[in-house]
């Protein structure tokens, strides 16, 4: 499945780019490689990349790898100082005794 995943993730690099040369400057890559947007090779790479959007869409929702999440928390650092809302220690033994 991973294969499937990196196929669909750089169709969809392929697209992206693709809309942004149409944005930025009004000109279809797809189109102007394929033949026109009419053609029936420029419609089968646009539904490709259509299809690799909801393959990529199932990857926005998966859980995330515990390695992955391992490295995360290494780069963050997050020492949990002590907070207004974490427990108080019980200091009664520390008290003077008269």
């Amino acid at each position: 499945m991973r294969v499937l995943q990196r196929i669909a993730l750089f169709l969809v690099i392929v697209g992206a780019i693709n809309w942004g040369l149409i944005g930025f400057f009004q000109f279809d890559l797809v189109a102007a490689i394929f033949g026109g947007q009419a053609s029936f090779l420029s419609r089968v790479i646009y539904s490709l990349v259509g299809l690799s959007g909801l393959i990529c869409l199932s990857l926005l929702f998966a859980p995330m790898r515990s390695e992955d999440h391992d490295r995360y928390q290494e780069g963050n650092r997050n020492l949990n100082y002590a907070t207004e809302f974490g427990e108080e220690n019980d200091l009664s033994e520390f008290k003077k005794k008269d």
